[in-house]
């Protein structure tokens, strides 16, 4: 993909939220009540959050190449639970849930902790961004063959067979438009993919008839053996 079609996703990328935020910003003053404010308030927070997260992961695919990220063991667990706080009260403005499942005993992966939050929280943004109203979207750890899965069920559109197809293969080389997500680019779920390679894990999709869950699968450390976590 040519130089000119990046910075076009790019641009659209930024223009959703940043349109939205000014919509926002002018129906505060037709708020009916308090509450409705407060509504408001935290939509305009949510959306300029996301649109922040997207400048500062775009600036790290920059810098992968620099040296700057190093690979070491992080404690998966704390990672996601930090995600879980930060977006808990997104979650709950939006009267939706997030609930997290740890049945993983690794404790420890390697990865690099400023990327694997990226990635867990784009998923997770997503899953809030997408999914209907009173909807319950779940977090979940678990073992598979020296590996740590790190799993966020959706239930957004569900995900084009054909993006399905280049994250089986690792083949999501750009930017690609999820056609059933109004206003997606694809350009978080290529950042994800980015940050995984570059970590040397794995990401990927499961489609459902409601929904998609994406996940991330993670070597686990050779220290977790030494690590006491409660």
């Amino acid at each position: 993909m040519s130089e000119v079609s990046n910075l076009s996703i790019v641009a659209h990328e930024l223009k959703a939220p940043l349109s939205l935020i000014r919509q926002l910003t002018f129906s505060l003053d037709f708020a009916s009540s308090a509450s409705e404010q407060e509504k408001i308030k935290s939509e305009i927070v949510g959306v300029s959050e996301r649109a922040l997260r997207t400048v500062n992961d775009l600036t790290k695919i920059a810098r992968l190449e620099d040296g700057l990220f190093e690979l070491e063991p992080v404690s998966v667990r704390n990672v996601c639970s930090e995600v879980e706080e930060e977006l808990k009260y997104l979650y709950r403005f939006s009267e939706k849930t997030l609930v997290t499942k740890f049945s993983n005993k690794s404790r420890l992966v390697i990865a690099n902790r400023e990327l694997l939050f990226s990635i867990i929280y784009n998923f997770a943004s997503n899953a809030l961004r997408y999914s209907a109203k009173n909807a319950r979207s779940t977090l979940t750890l678990k073992d598979e063959k020296g590996k740590v899965k790190i799993e966020v069920r959706d239930f957004g559109p569900a995900l084009p067979k054909t993006i399905y197809e280049k994250l089986k293969t690792n083949s999501l080389e750009a930017p690609t438009q999820i056609s059933l997500r109004p206003d997606s680019s694809g350009l978080g779920l290529f950042i994800a993919s980015k940050f995984a390679r570059f970590m040397r894990a794995d990401v990927g999709a499961v489609r459902h008839r409601d929904g998609t869950s994406f996940y991330i699968s993670l070597p686990v450390s050779a220290q977790t053996s030494f690590f006491n976590e409660s």
